[in-house]
């Protein structure tokens, strides 16, 4: 009986052993595509958006601008035909920063973007929300009517997180995704319009 519970401890201790140099490996964890796709904001001329003021020029801007690069991660590289990335689709997540519990509904979308190996976009737009998202729990709770203050938190003023990732594959099939992620802020009516 104890030869058993020997043979059953070590044979369990190995197990360990193996799944724990697993789980050191690098190699392991790192992505085999042989690019790396990166996203960062080049700025963001919004950061607290104003729902009084949705319909005036400032509120009718682009939240933020991103840049999406197509960086090989190997520079010896020479032939980089297959390398080019094609983004086929994006997702728009919310995370509260001030405590409250109610978000958003997640934003999935096709696209249709070519990056170059090496390159970078200048171009994509990404919609953070959908149709009559301010019409929405928990923006609709900011209105007037409605007591103008979030039920989780008392605030009149909502604090986001805002992470956009793209998803989308090399010509030679690899897949490879990007993030980034902007603070926004939403109220009814703090400010004068949508600029600050």
């Amino acid at each position: 009986m104890r030869i058993r519970s020997i043979a059953a401890m070590s044979g369990f201790g190995l197990i360990v052993l193996a799944l724990a140099g697993l789980g050191c490996n690098s190699d392991v964890t790192r992505s085999s595509a042989p690019v790396e796709l990166l996203m960062h904001t080049v700025d963001q001329p919004i950061q607290t958006y104003v729902i009084s003021q949705a319909t005036t020029t400032a509120c009718q801007q682009n939240v933020s601008n991103f840049q999406i690069e197509n960086r090989i991660k190997n520079a010896a590289t020479t032939n980089i035909q297959f390398l080019d990335v094609k983004l086929t689709r994006y997702q728009v997540t919310w995370t509260r920063t001030d405590g409250g519990k109610q978000v958003p509904a997640p934003v999935d979308r096709s696209m249709d973007l070519l990056i170059a190996a090496g390159g970078s976009s200048s171009t994509a737009v990404f919609h953070l929300g959908e149709l009559g998202i301010f019409q929405q729990s928990p923006f609709v709770a900011l209105l007037p009517q409605n007591g103008g203050k979030d039920p989780d938190t008392g605030l009149k003023v909502l604090k986001f997180n805002v992470t956009t990732t793209v998803f989308g594959q090399t010509l030679a099939g690899d897949n490879v995704s990007a993030s980034s992620t902007i603070p926004l802020q939403v109220c009814y009516d703090c400010l004068s319009d949508c600029s600050s």
